[in-house]
């Protein structure tokens, strides 16, 4: 026969640490939580790329009107608005990661001066890859 004592620490010796089912439990819920986290960052990651997209397109773009209204001619390369003083530096295309991919889009000759060089119009995104509303970023206007 067992005696009180003994049954209590038979008791106590199966209530110690974790079954394996339960472990199993736990890994799996961190495991989930761990790709929902991971998910969200990826997707703040993105929008905050084609954020800075929207905006670095917007403030090229404005700096080519600039430049135009100051000289009444488009500027020949992006590199005209910085050693005009328009722009400190090119800046990085967020989605190529890179200053040396942004697409120029020539202005429609003069007609008035053909012999003159039209010179950017507009500038686009070198990327070709999809944005999250579906559309390609070398498509934005």
């Amino acid at each position: 026969m067992i005696s009180g004592h003994a049954t209590h620490a038979v008791a106590m010796r199966k209530r110690n640490g974790f079954t394996l089912i339960e472990v199993l439990i736990v890994v799996t819920l961190v495991i989930v939580l761990a790709s929902v986290g991971m998910a969200t960052y990826t997707n703040s990651v993105r929008r905050a790329r084609e954020a800075t997209l929207r905006e670095d397109l917007f403030r090229i773009r404005d700096v080519i009107d600039q430049y135009y209204a100051d000289k009444n001619k488009y500027p020949s390369s992006l590199q005209d608005l910085v050693s005009g003083g328009y722009l400190r530096d090119i800046p990085k295309d967020p989605i190529t990661n890179s200053a040396d991919t942004w697409q120029t889009v020539p202005a429609e000759a003069d007609p008035n001066n053909p012999a003159a060089e039209p010179g950017i119009y507009n500038v686009k995104s070198g990327s070709e890859e999809t944005a999250m509303d579906g559309s390609k970023y070398s498509d934005w206007e």
